[in-house]
């Protein structure tokens, strides 16, 4: 009897993608033939440098990094990480030799999420490694369940929003554009004006985050600004305001 195949639901995911920057070739090796026994898929980099063009390249779901390095330290690497859109949420976590507490410090102020100093047990570096990256899938679970609420309301409401300036709101976009109070001049930066003309289409944060790649907890960012610059408090009142204001398309 043909056994049955397993639904989409029941596949194994895909294997963890770790991102080892250290420049020690022994530890590497071993590290990394200790990670792929256990299922993960390891990228290898020298030093920070090398460490920053292969996350962008692989996009890593967890960055192991030794902080003294030559060229680029794992500091810089982590400011890199925290400061592009894209890799800004990726879990870092230090591997380092120094073990004192003022070190640890330090790291968790930068942004690092976990310490492991050395020598370390590769059992333990295993775990730690395993939590962060559930961590990080639960933490993006409900950031996508929450970018769905409500969706159909929402899209109600825009609709809602484009027939009453449709009808009638005319004259009142083009009093907002020319009125004495500047209402047009909002110094938008252009990732702001992009994520406002997707907000006004009806589209979600996650879809949002989608179109122009970039981290859903970024989108958020931006529509906190715009709602900042405009006055508004909600994605309704935002849409209101750019339509009566001819701020999108």
């Amino acid at each position: 009897m043909t056994e049955p195949q397993p639904s989409a639901d029941t596949l194994t995911p895909a294997s963890p993608r770790v991102l080892l920057v250290d420049d020690e070739p022994g530890l590497r090796a071993a590290v990394q033939a200790y990670f792929e026994d256990e299922g993960f898929e390891v990228i290898t980099a020298v030093d920070g440098a090398e460490g920053w063009e292969k996350a962008q390249a692989e996009l890593p779901d967890v960055v192991l990094s030794d902080v003294m390095m030559p060229r680029v330290d794992g500091f810089g690497l982590l400011k890199q990480l925290r400061e592009d859109e894209r890799l800004g949420g990726t879990p870092v976590i230090f591997l380092t030799a120094k073990g004192m507490t003022a070190d640890r410090i330090a790291g968790f102020r930068a942004g690092v999420d976990d310490y492991i100093p050395k020598p370390f047990d590769p059992d333990e570096l295993v775990a730690r490694v395993r939590n962060v990256v559930q961590r990080q899938e639960r933490l993006l679970r409900e950031a996508a369940r929450y970018a769905d609420t409500d969706l159909g309301q929402m899209a109600k409401q825009i609709t809602e929003i484009r027939s009453l300036l449709q009808g009638g709101g005319g004259s009142r976009r083009a009093a907002g554009a020319t009125g004495a109070t500047g209402a047009t001049d909002h110094a938008f930066t252009p990732r702001e004006a992009s994520v406002l003309q997707l907000v006004a289409e009806g589209l979600m944060n996650k879809e949002i985050a989608r179109r122009l790649d970039t981290s859903i907890r970024n989108v958020e960012k931006y529509v906190s600004r715009l709602f900042a610059k405009t006055g508004t408090a909600s994605r309704t009142e935002l849409v209101r305001y750019a339509l009566e204001h001819g701020l999108v398309e």
